[in-house]
């Protein structure tokens, strides 16, 4: 698949509200929840969310330090609540990088610390993705 159809499904998935795939979850995903949520620890992360795509399906989870799991619809919505104000300006920052990793066989997969986002008003222009 080229980076162009990647990045699409990537914002179909993720900024459009499209379907994730469960099957994909279960197949790449699942079985490395207790890696990540370890690496999540030793970053001193808030969460850590992870994106993988196979075929054209596109799935993600979320893990929080509570252990808490999101998959696909509920990560993405998760994810919407915890940047209110920043998440599709976040995303379309995230998704050259989505594609790079995906491309290169690999799952994208970022740790983040929150801030207090009771402060946040809307988008800035400073570049720079918010949390």
């Amino acid at each position: 698949m080229t980076a162009k159809m990647l990045a699409k499904r990537l914002r179909k998935a993720l900024l459009e509200n499209g379907e994730m795939a469960e099957a994909l979850y279960e197949y790449e995903l699942q079985e490395n929840l207790d890696y990540w949520y370890k690496g999540l620890l030793r970053d001193q992360d808030d969460y850590v969310f992870i994106v993988t795509e196979n075929s054209g399906d596109v799935a993600m989870v979320i893990i929080t330090t509570d252990k808490i799991i999101y998959v696909n619809e509920r990560a993405r919505d998760k994810l919407m609540e915890l940047w209110p104000a920043y998440y599709a300006q976040n995303i379309e920052q995230l998704i050259p990088a989505m594609v790079q990793d995906l491309a290169g066989g690999h799952f994208f997969e970022t740790g983040v610390k929150t801030v207090d986002n009771t402060k946040q008003k809307g988008p800035k222009k400073s570049g720079r993705w918010k949390t």
